[in-house]
């Protein structure tokens, strides 16, 4: 029987490890190596961000402020179609522009005001959503796209599918 040293493939490869650790330690050093001035540091004005630590926004943007932002159908017969109005009011300080509202698949569709809304006012943001050859639970997403902070808003909607027979179950 043969005997398996490993000490033997350590020692025999032991010099490519040296070369390639000499070469790698360097780098590593270098690397890490931080500059002590500030000459690569942006001007603090420049950066503007309107959200404090506290998660209040200190800014004169529109902010949109939906009634609520989840909306659940309960039991729907399949091929049913059904809508619900999300409602909104732009509580910031200039006038709210939603640009785009994308849904995550083509079953719901989101209307939406084209025109500025102003501070103070309301407005809604219709979701359809089509049951055709759907079943069982569904989880839609629809997302509002707006000059407001922050500027994406995730509206949710849910239904469960059923065939006609399963509606009092």
């Amino acid at each position: 029987m043969a005997y398996f040293n490993p000490l033997f493939l350590t020692m025999k490869h032991l010099p490519k490890y040296l070369i390639a650790l000499l070469i790698a330690f360097p780098i590593i050093i270098l690397s890490c190596k931080q500059s002590s001035d500030n000459q690569n540091l942006l001007p603090s004005d420049i950066v503007k961000n309107p959200n404090t630590a506290s998660g209040n926004v200190d800014t004169d943007l529109p902010l949109i402020t939906f009634e609520n932002d989840f909306y659940d159908f309960g039991k729907i017969i399949m091929g049913e179609k059904v809508s619900y109005n999300f409602k909104f009011t732009n509580t910031g300080k200039t006038d709210l522009i939603i640009s785009r509202v994308t849904s995550s698949c083509g079953c719901t569709i989101g209307n939406f005001p084209k025109q500025p809304i102003k501070p103070g006012e309301s407005n809604k943001i219709e979701v359809k959503f089509d049951s055709e050859n759907r079943r069982g639970f569904q989880n839609k997403t629809v997302n509002v796209l707006s000059n407001a902070q922050p500027s994406t808003t995730m509206l949710r909607i849910k239904a469960q599918v059923v065939l006609p027979e399963e509606i009092n179950q």
